[in-house]
């Protein structure tokens, strides 16, 4: 069964493939074709160089329920609160010989292996096909794939961004359905300006690891890499990767987008994690709306002797609305069977926030609020690990500034 997964995944590769094609955003962070910031180009505009920047700093209370905290640790209910920088990214992009791409940023409020945020070349070989090389989004999510600095609330689907729930016994195996950033190669192109799509490879290691660290898979005698792909049809042009801007107020666009990934002995080699989503996207003038829906499957090595898989389902709704050019209302509905589809229950998690934008400076002021409660759990015990090291209550204030 596991071996025909593979296999079926492997074929069906070509035809279930895009990274998000974004009109004018070449690095997921600022437009290249924008006229916004400072631009060095040659008088053909076949050479480009773009310095760029982009810093968030952010105000945020949690308060979790009895059963949300680590009990070993004797927390407080109000914990993770304070002050952060989620992301300060300083970084440059442009193109060479009106064929190649590039991009290079480093995020300073990482550590490790994330402080490499990006770093990848593109070359178009035909309008409709290029490749892509080095450490960039893999291609899985609209949420992950919208530019970092438009989307609609300070933070992420919890549901792609949440580690499951396993066990006791397996604890140490804790993957979330988001794929992130990655190091690989991937080819991508756009057909009949409506298509889109995109294959790749990658570590499957995540955006810690720059470093080659696989091997070959000794149940499928295969790379033990992350195999993905997207496609996407975009009925009235390309998409704009944006959740809000209000630069873009007259767009009339859709996308409708499909995707899967297999990750090969990932886990420190320990699981087999196949995933697939779908997506819907609408940008009509002021309106934005999107949804999406996802399924991750975990399935262990042979070497780890367990015959037990586990399967996860989550998804969200959202939708922003610009009451006035400068002032934009925003609202999520997220759940998550983080327990497994083996188990009753899930997450209900909505969150309202609004988004305000400062005229003439790239400032941008977001507030939101979020709430996560359980439903349908067949045992207590299955309520309380439900949301274990999640916030019941999360207020968050974000100010970003991009150049």
């Amino acid at each position: 069964m596991k071996k025909s997964a593979i296999i079926i995944i492997l074929i069906l590769l070509p035809l279930l493939m895009m990274a998000q094609h974004e009109e004018d955003t070449e690095n997921g962070v600022v437009s290249l074709a924008g006229k916004e910031g400072f631009t060095i180009g040659s008088k053909k505009g076949d050479f480009l160089f773009k310095p760029y920047l982009l810093v968030q700093t952010s105000a945020t209370v949690n308060y979790y329920d009895d059963e949300g905290l680590d009990k070993a640790y004797n927390q407080d209910n109000v914990a993770n609160s304070g002050f952060a920088i989620p992301y300060a990214i300083l970084g440059f992009t442009g193109k060479a010989f009106n064929k190649v791409t590039y991009n290079l940023s480093i995020n300073a409020a990482a550590s490790g292996g994330a402080l490499l945020q990006q770093a990848w070349f593109d070359v178009q070989v035909t309008k409709q096909f290029a490749l892509r090389a080095g450490k960039f989004k893999t291609p899985f999510a609209h949420a992950y794939l919208t530019t970092l600095g438009e989307t609609l609330l300070p933070t992420l689907p919890a549901s792609l961004t949440s580690p499951v729930i396993m066990p006791y016994s397996l604890n140490a195996v804790t993957p979330n359905i988001g794929t992130g950033f990655d190091l690989g190669l991937e080819a991508h192109g756009l057909l009949g300006g409506k298509f889109g799509y995109d294959v790749g490879i990658f570590n499957g290691t995540g955006s810690s690891v720059n470093t080659a660290t696989k091997t070959l898979s000794d149940d499928w005698h295969i790379p033990s890499l992350l195999y993905a792909g997207r496609f996407t049809y975009m009925p009235k042009g390309v998409m704009p990767s944006t959740q809000g801007n209000p630069n873009r107020l007259n767009e009339d666009k859709l996308l409708f987008g499909v995707s899967a990934s297999m990750n090969v002995e990932s886990e420190n080699e320990s699981t087999n994690d196949f995933r697939a989503g779908a997506e819907f996207v609408m940008l009509k003038r002021r309106l934005y709306l999107a949804a999406e829906m996802y399924y991750m499957h975990v399935g262990f090595t042979e070497r780890q002797k367990i015959s037990e898989n586990f399967n996860y389902l989550g998804g969200y709704i959202q939708g922003g609305y610009f009451i006035t050019s400068s002032l934009q209302a925003a609202a999520r509905y997220d759940f998550f069977n983080r327990n497994g589809t083996g188990k009753d229950g899930f997450l209900n998690m909505p969150a309202v926030g609004v988004n305000f934008f400062f005229k003439g400076c790239n400032l941008k002021l977001q507030g939101m609020y979020q709430y996560i409660g359980r439903t349908g759990h067949a045992t207590e015990l299955d309520r309380d690990n439900d949301d274990l090291g999640l916030a019941m209550h999360t207020g968050t204030l974000l100010l970003q500034y991009t150049f």
